[in-house]
């Protein structure tokens, strides 16, 4: 058998193939300023990085695949102290937050839960900046489906939402004065429905009489009658 000579390939592959960033490398900078420091593949940021954006000077720490913010990671933001503060710190999917992550909006109001492509989605926790806190279901960023919203007295809210307002059956819990209404809402306004008196005795202000027994014939197939009514309008 005769060997064969070997076959060269143009100079120009192995020029590329040296030219490729590939590994860790040290600070890599983009032509308008922004800086990246990290792992390589293939000439995309691959595996773990920081990245800094001039512009505002924010910065990624965390995974990378692909060229893009893929995996866990966390996206700061100047603090004007010399420091930073956290925006966001959870998953990542094609350079959108994607999974469960925690967005910090104000020092005391931030959400932790669940993301699809960069928007509150699925299950969460909402703190809100007043003290209020809801927990329940998300859907293209507002509140979407079953959840609960607790005030600062305590009193709370379980039930529907729909576009981030109180939509269809529900139960509103007045702890403070020791009475719940349970019934149909749309946008955020009760429409019908029946109010009780509810745990008067542990009540901080409880109200001054009972609630009077209803009188009317038929009470529950006439509000069945107009909860239906209400509910079929918001189809």
């Amino acid at each position: 058998m005769l060997k064969g000579p070997k076959t060269n390939q143009p100079l120009w592959k192995e020029w590329d193939y040296k030219a490729q960033k590939k590994g860790v490398h040290h600070t890599v900078y983009s032509v308008n300023g922004d800086q990246y420091t990290g792992d390589w593949l293939d000439n995309k940021k691959d595996g773990k990085g920081t990245y800094k954006w001039k512009e505002n000077d924010a910065i990624y720490d965390g995974d990378w695949k692909g060229g893009k913010r893929n995996g866990f990671g966390t996206y700061s933001l100047p603090d004007g102290k010399g420091g930073f503060k956290k925006e966001y710190s959870g998953g990542w999917k094609n350079d959108m937050r994607h999974g469960y992550g925690t967005r910090f909006y104000k020092p005391t109001e931030y959400y932790e839960g669940e993301w699809y492509a960069d928007k509150r989605s699925g299950w969460g926790r909402m703190y809100y900046e007043d003290g209020t806190i809801y927990e329940g279901e998300w859907y293209d960023d507002q509140r979407n489906g079953q959840g609960m919203l607790r005030l600062t007295n305590e009193n709370r809210y379980e039930g529907s939402w729909r576009d981030d307002k109180k939509n269809g059956p529900g139960k509103f819990y007045y702890l403070t004065t020791g009475q719940i209404y349970e019934g149909v809402w749309v946008n955020d306004i009760a429409k019908c429905g029946t109010m009780k008196d509810f745990s008067r005795e542990d009540a901080q202000n409880p109200t001054q009489y009972d609630i009077p027994k209803i009188e009317l014939a038929n009470v529950d197939s006439v509000l069945q009658d107009a909860e239906e009514q209400f509910l079929q309008d918001q189809e």
